[in-house]
């Protein structure tokens, strides 16, 4: 009888279960995607071929099946799994879980595998706990985490680790996890008596962004939400999806990534691609002060002289942001990143402080020279300040023709020319006007 009641009670606690749960591969040859690590003769299928899995982490984007995967190279290796989040677990629960594992190999049982999930949420102390018992075998390690794992652990794990990058998976084979729960009668949707509409299982496959839990969540809600004998519509998996850029996170990869692709896009003149990311951001939820820092350094950066005016556009939209705020400030933001995707790009100004400062860091210090030296103070004269300066507004074309540093003093031979612009832009008169003046300036003695 007892076995009866606990048969029941185990069927109903699977039905409880969401479809992404109960859909979950029961074996390697079921798991779909991955094929990059997984297909024959690749690292990590060759480990698992092995029965001989290191410390290992896995990195990727959210339904991906880290935690999946985990569970299959538990169950192909014959390790007795144990699993761990790292948002729910402290230092006590790791110690507890290696003196098992000790106890478990030295009574000749497999090397057990601990599986830690968020393992980037741990703190640097946590992850030092695992080095010992990782180092010596004692428990295999699977860590997984969503962000970058260079970023976000420690090194020490990492060099004792085989790192292994999930992608997210391609709507091709999304929609295999989503044909295979719509027949499947024991743990799927087989059963349930409603179909779905051609275009509305293509849309849920490429709009899920290779997150398979996120689609079968979708597919669950749209078929139980449907009722039987009525296919369900493409408007109708569009609701249940909801939010397409719900997955973004602004303090994690996305943050990094997408502002670097809206940075390169704008640096590239490509303002459409610039917009998408702008877009992205601010659907994700992205920090507007953050935006607009980036937006102003890049104005300098990567435009300068050749439109003067994209810093001055740059600052102002920073300053009407911090003003307006959010709905409105979309569209300051929208200008400005339109405005600085289309001008001419010139990163001359970027290249000439830093050549400037690399020969202030690494030669001699020059010394200011005594015509340019203060002048202010009463003893000055007596000292030298200032003699033989030239007053630039004495002269018609307002340039006082004179020795302003000596270069001359690192016998290299060389022009030290920091400031090279550009042909495009502004800076082209810039560039005619630098070549004028150079030849009227006292060439260093050489």
């Amino acid at each position: 009888m007892d076995s009866l009641f606990a048969a029941a009670e185990a069927e109903n606690q699977r039905q409880a279960e969401p479809l992404a749960a109960r859909m979950r591969p029961q074996k390697l040859a079921e798991f779909v995607g991955q094929q990059h690590l997984l297909a024959e003769g690749r690292l990590l299928r060759r480990m698992i071929d092995a029965r001989r899995i290191g410390s290992l982490l896995f990195s990727g984007p959210p339904g991906t099946g880290k935690t999946t995967l985990a569970k299959l190279i538990a169950s192909e290796t014959g390790g007795t799994l144990r699993i761990l989040s790292a948002t729910s677990s402290g230092v006590k629960e790791v110690r507890e879980i290696l003196t098992w594992a000790g106890d478990q190999v030295a009574s000749g049982a497999p090397r057990p595998i601990l599986f830690i999930d968020e393992i980037h949420r741990f703190s640097r102390t946590q992850q030092d706990a695992l080095l010992p018992d990782v180092e010596s075998g004692i428990i295999s390690l699977i860590g997984a985490t969503t962000s970058n794992p260079h970023f976000a652990i420690n090194g020490a794990l990492i060099s004792r680790s085989q790192l292994f990058l999930l992608e997210a998976i391609p709507p091709e084979d999304i929609r295999r996890v989503l044909d295979r729960a719509m027949t499947d009668k024991a743990r799927g949707l087989g059963n349930s008596g409603v179909t779905v509409n051609e275009d509305a299982m293509a849309f849920l496959a490429s709009a899920c962004e290779g997150d398979a839990r996120r689609a079968l969540t979708a597919l669950e809600i749209a078929v139980l939400s449907t009722g039987k004998g009525v296919p369900v519509s493409l408007d109708a998996m569009k609701e249940s999806i909801g939010s397409r850029i719900a997955g973004y996170d602004a303090t994690g990869d996305d943050h990094y990534n997408v502002i670097s692709a809206l940075i390169k896009s704008i640096r590239g003149s490509d303002v459409n691609a610039a917009l998408y990311w702008l877009a992205r951001m601010l659907e994700g939820g992205e920090e507007i002060r953050f935006l607009c820092r980036r937006l102003v350094i890049l104005a300098s950066e990567d435009i300068g002289n050749a439109d003067p005016a994209a810093l001055t556009l740059a600052v102002s939209a920073m300053q009407a942001c911090e003003f307006i705020g959010l709905p409105e400030c979309q569209l300051t933001l929208s200008q400005t990143v339109a405005y600085l995707a289309l001008a001419p790009k010139s990163n001359a100004a970027t290249r000439a402080i830093g050549e400037a400062r690399r020969d202030v860091r690494e030669r001699q210090i020059l010394p200011v020279p005594m015509s340019l030296r203060d002048a202010h103070f009463q003893s000055a004269p007596s000292m030298g300040h200032g003699e033989g300066y030239l007053y630039a507004h004495d002269y018609a074309d307002g340039i006082a023709a004179m020795e302003y540093w000596t270069p001359s003093a690192w016998n290299d031979g060389k022009d030290h020319i920091y400031y090279e612009p550009v042909d495009r832009g502004f800076e082209s008169e810039l560039k005619r006007r630098s070549e004028e003046i150079r030849k009227r300036l006292t060439p260093p003695p050489k």
